[in-house]
């Protein structure tokens, strides 16, 4: 289930969205202070948050640009405040949409799901899976039975290719033309000690024959 961080100093629309959002699949965090609300919004590490600009202590304006500081979660202003250059302030700072008081609460589903929709799109992309392996292009890991093992900028370019061409042989010059953008210069040698350790750490956590050679031609996954 999804978490929404709703913030807004309003009791009555507090409540109003936590059981709007609660009665359509997502968990809801809504505090009634503001003391913190940058770190408590930012600890809770939610899909997605629901902000207002007129607040307690900082304006919305504020608590965007300090979130997105160091988050990507994606934020929507819900507010009263309707005017061009609050609109164009929240997207200049980060805001993902922005949608004015009195919202029609269907509308303001929709551009929820749409929002949560393409973030969820990227975050898959950014992954290849095959069989229980999971390999995260974002961080550089490869994951498989609850194991994972983190790979070296050479190792994930590899794997990343394999994958990619899964079910195809792909040449050992074609894997040198990943790492090195030409196989002019390359030692053999090199590539051969990048699979090979690429090999343990697949054998670590379960892939042992993940990696298979054709002889003569290439390898395969």
């Amino acid at each position: 289930m999804q978490t929404i961080f709703i913030i807004e100093d309003d009791a009555v629309i507090r409540t109003e969205l936590t059981m709007l959002l609660q009665a359509n699949g997502y968990d809801v965090l809504a505090p009634s202070v503001f003391a913190d609300i940058i770190e408590v919004a930012l600890a809770a590490a939610p899909a997605l948050i629901l902000l207002d600009l007129s607040l307690p202590l900082h304006d919305g304006h504020h608590i965007c640009r300090e979130i997105r500081k160091c988050s990507n979660v994606p934020i929507v202003v819900v507010t009263s405040r309707n005017t061009a250059t609050d609109e164009l302030k929240a997207m200049h700072l980060g805001a993902d949409d922005f949608v004015t008081k009195p919202y029609n609460t269907q509308i303001l589903l929709a551009r929820i799901e749409n929002i949560l929709r393409r973030v969820n799109g990227m975050r898959q992309s950014s992954i290849l899976r095959i069989a229980d392996a999971a390999l995260n292009l974002d961080d550089g890991t490869i994951s498989a039975n609850g194991e994972t093992r983190e790979l070296t900028k050479n190792e994930l370019r590899i794997l990343r290719l394999l994958m990619k061409n899964h079910g195809k042989i792909v040449s050992r010059d074609q894997i040198m033309e990943e790492l090195w953008q030409t196989d002019e210069f390359v030692d053999d040698n090199t590539l051969t000690v990048n699979i090979n350790r690429l090999r343990q750490k697949l054998t670590q956590i379960g892939l042992e024959e993940f990696i298979k050679t054709k002889r003569g031609q290439g390898y395969i996954v």
